[in-house]
């Protein structure tokens, strides 16, 4: 039910983006930078959930006809809730006050370089995990998506094309392989996949956490039909903690959101987009997080960066293609029996996925250093010093949160939610540096 809400809303996002916002070919999806915020609120929840002044337990009641999550998940859930909301309310404040565009004339190439290098670097870790259930898998679909994108690239297959009027001359259709590329390699997997569960071959690796959330437990009993509307599942808190997470949910999104737009303009070889139109996309995600957030979603919307990068592999940039699955989305949405099919998905196929797209990410970041002087010692600093940085601070409080305490809990989880996103150390330091140091 969680995942059809938030299908809901990214495509409602998706068709705003489209048509009013960055008008650029993006899928609007819950990012990574809502995930950790989320979860470091979720964690200081769960520490202070279970006992009230007096010492004694509290549970609070799901107040949902068909609420599934009881407890104190279920406050824990609205205060998530609350925290996208506000995270909306400000990257709707962003956009219109034009700050999102003011930044974007001040990135320069040693801004872009170590920022989408650290966007792609940032997933390594879940896409390891992801691709630990079963290496082979992943490697499988890895293969096939780099033999279909690069070394058949060219190939085009007699009975896909069409005759296209350009200039008076007809030339067939786009390379076939490299187009569905992606789309060719999952599909082809996911079959592997299914085969081998029918023949009872066992090839996935679950610890028993991971076994718990089979789908025949979590979705068999979902409806085919439900139109989510807001405060179904109560209305979301809005508490201090809630704000301060809500405001590092949006300044991490709206790093990644930007560092997207570049990234798709760059792979479509478009011109670079101009900051009015940053602030609008800016402004259609907002909304987009007010809608997840009133819908009681964990996670807002934000650009998407895997399927950005696709349209390096695929050569595919068409905002059409893009609406049609920002309607898949809504149709998901509405269905939570249809959106629990996606979570058959096996982890694996999803470590590939994530280990072919990154990868895009990372190699256009490098691309940006031909713009600039590698071998001034003031940009190797810059590069290296805010690379290094956006690794190692996150992995320092992942290890020790209890180091960062203030003595309010709120502003401990603003530091904490933002200083635990590389996107935001590499963003916030590299720019701070390229408008400060001189050279």
């Amino acid at each position: 039910e969680l995942l059809a809400r938030s299908l809901f809303a990214c495509g409602i996002s998706t068709v705003l983006q489209t048509t009013l916002g960055s008008r650029l070919p993006l899928v609007q999806i819950p990012s990574f930078e809502y995930l950790v915020p989320a979860v470091v609120l979720s964690s200081h929840l769960s520490l202070g959930a279970s006992t009230d002044r007096n010492g004694t337990a509290v549970a609070d009641a799901c107040s949902a006809p068909h609420c599934a999550i009881t407890g104190s998940r279920a406050a824990s859930l609205r205060e998530v809730s609350g925290a996208v909301l506000v995270s909306g309310l400000v990257q709707l404040a962003l956009g219109v006050s034009g700050t999102c565009g003011w930044a974007v004339r001040h990135c320069g190439p040693m801004v872009l370089a170590p920022s989408l290098s650290i966007i792609g670097l940032s997933a390594y870790k879940e896409a390891a995990f992801f691709c630990s259930t079963n290496w082979g898998v992943a490697l499988l679909l890895m293969l096939l998506a780099v033999t279909f994108s690069q070394h058949l690239g060219s190939c085009r297959l007699p009975f896909c094309t069409w005759p296209q009027a350009r200039g008076g001359s007809t030339e067939p259709s786009v390379p076939t392989l490299r187009t569905f590329s992606v789309l060719l390699s999952f599909a082809g997997v996911c079959i592997f996949c299914a085969i081998l569960s029918h023949l009872h071959i066992p090839w996935e690796s679950l610890d028993l956490a991971m076994a718990q959330l089979s789908w025949a437990n979590s979705t068999f009993h979902g409806p085919w039909l439900r139109i989510p509307y807001a405060g179904e599942w109560g209305w979301p808190l809005l508490t201090p903690r809630a704000l301060a997470v809500g405001i590092a949910m949006a300044v991490g999104c709206s790093m990644n959101s930007v560092g997207c737009y570049v990234l798709c303009g760059r792979l479509l070889r478009a011109p670079r987009l101009p900051p009015h139109a940053c602030n609008r996309g800016l402004c259609t995600e907002g909304l987009g997080s007010l809608l997840a957030g009133l819908l009681g979603t964990p996670g807002g919307t934000a650009a998407s960066i895997p399927n950005a990068c696709a349209i390096g592999l695929t050569q595919a940039g068409s905002r059409f293609s893009v609406q049609v699955s920002a309607l898949a989305c809504v149709v998901l949405g509405l269905s939570p029996r249809l959106a629990g099919l996606l979570t058959r998905i096996p982890l694996a196929v999803h470590g590939g996925v994530l280990c072919v797209t990154y990868t895009m990410a990372v190699g256009t970041g490098i691309s940006y250093f031909q713009y600039a002087d590698i071998d001034s010692g003031r940009n190797i600093f810059i590069v290296g010093f805010a690379m290094f940085m956006a690794l190692l601070v996150p992995r320092w409080f992942s290890a020790a949160p209890a180091h960062l305490a203030t003595g309010w809990a709120p502003l401990d989880l603003l530091f904490l939610s933002l200083l635990m996103v590389p996107v935001f150390l590499t963003g916030f330091l590299s720019f701070f540096l390229e408008n400060t140091v001189s050279g």
